[in-house]
C-alpha cells in the first residue's frame, strides 16, 4: 500500500503542472459586449467624426479656388499671422513657467504652496470670459492701470499685447499639470547625486532633470499649442474684433459666419480642424513614446 501511495505521488510530481484557469470578470453574453461597442463607437462618430467631416465637405464644395481665395485673403493671413504670433509668444513663457513652478512644488515646501497649485488650476474652473473681463478692468481705458498707461501711450487692451496675455493665462495650468506628476514621482535623488558628484545646476538640469521629464514636457507643449491656437472666449474680450488687426483664425471665422459667408468661414474653420487632427496625431505618438521603456546603452 505504501510503495502504490509512492508511485502515486511520483507521477502526480513528474505529471506537467496545468495551469489555473481564471473566471471570467464578467459574464455577460456576446451580444452585450458588441453592444457597447457599437454605442461606443456611434457616439464617437456622431459627436467628432460627422462634424469633422461637414467641416471639409463645406469648405471644400465650392471648389478649391474658393478654397485657396478664402484663406489666402488679407485678412484670413492678418489673422493666421496674428494667431501664430500669439501662439509663439504664450506657449514658451509658459514653457518657463511651468519648469519653474513644477520644479519649485515638487522640490521644496514653502508657504504659500497650496495657494500657488490653487492658482495655477484657476483657468480651468473661471470661464475664458471671465478671464478676458479681468484683463479689461486692470488693463481697460477705464481699469486699475489705465490711466498709467494712456499716459505712457501704451495701449493692451484691444491690442495685441492684450492678447498675448489673455492667452498665456488660459494655458497657463498645461505644462505644470503634465510635469508636476512625473517630477514628484522621479523624486530629488538622482539630482542630489549629480551635485554631490561635482555637476553644476545646469548640468544637472540637461544631463539628469530634462531627460526625464521630456516626454511629459513635449506632451504639455503640445496641449498649451493646441489650447493657444484654438482659443476664442478670452481672446473675444481683449480683441476688440478690429478686421484685419487683431483678429485670431477663431474670431475671424466666427465674423464671416455672422457675415453668412457661410463657405469661407468652413475653409478657414478647416485649418483649425487640420492643426486638431495633427495634434490628435501627436498626443498618440508622444503617449506611445512616453510608454515605452528607456534603453540602457
Amino acid at each position: 500500500m505504501n510503495a502504490s501511495t509512492a508511485h502515486l505521488d511520483q507521477a502526480q510530481e513528474s505529471a506537467p503542472a496545468t495551469p489555473a484557469r481564471h473566471p471570467p470578470v464578467t459574464h455577460e453574453p456576446v451580444w452585450v459586449k458588441w453592444l457597447l461597442v457599437t454605442v461606443g463607437l456611434g457616439w464617437f462618430a456622431a459627436l467628432l467624426l460627422l462634424p469633422l467631416a461637414t467641416v471639409f465637405i463645406q469648405a471644400l464644395s465650392p471648389g478649391l479656388a474658393f478654397f485657396w481665395h478664402a484663406i489666402s485673403e488679407p485678412d484670413a493671413l492678418s489673422a493666421l499671422g496674428l494667431t501664430a504670433l500669439v501662439t509663439l509668444c504664450s506657449v514658451p513663457l509658459n514653457l518657463l513657467f511651468g519648469l519653474a513652478a513644477a520644479w519649485a512644488i515638487a522640490r521644496f515646501r514653502f508657504p504659500g504652496r497650496q495657494l500657488l497649485i490653487t492658482l495655477i488650476d484657476l483657468p480651468f474652473s473661471v470661464s475664458p470670459v471671465i478671464a478676458g473681463l479681468m484683463f479689461v478692468l486692470l488693463f481697460g481705458s477705464r481699469g486699475w492701470f489705465g490711466e498709467w498707461l494712456s499716459e505712457h501711450d501704451i495701449k493692451i487692451i484691444f491690442a495685441t499685447p492684450g492678447i498675448i496675455l489673455a492667452t498665456t493665462f488660459i494655458t497657463v495650468p498645461f505644462v505644470v499639470r503634465e510635469l508636476l506628476p512625473q517630477m514628484e514621482a522621479r523624486g530629488p535623488e538622482e539630482e542630489e547625486a549629480a551635485i554631490m558628484l561635482g555637476a553644476s545646476g545646469l548640468q544637472m538640469f540637461w544631463r539628469v532633470t530634462l531627460p526625464g521629464i521630456r516626454w511629459s514636457l513635449m506632451y504639455g507643449l503640445l496641449l498649451c499649442t493646441a489650447r493657444a491656437v484654438g482659443e476664442f472666449g478670452a481672446v473675444s474680450v481683449v480683441s476688440g474684433h478690429i478686421r484685419g488687426q487683431t483678429n485670431t483664425l477663431p474670431l475671424h471665422i466666427e465674423i464671416l459666419y455672422n457675415e453668412y459667408q457661410t463657405g469661407a468661414a468652413f475653409a478657414v474653420a478647416s485649418l483649425l480642424a487640420l492643426f486638431g487632427i495633427f495634434t490628435l496625431l501627436g498626443e498618440t505618438l508622444l503617449a506611445r513614446l512616453r510608454g515605452q521603456p528607456t534603453q540602457s546603452h
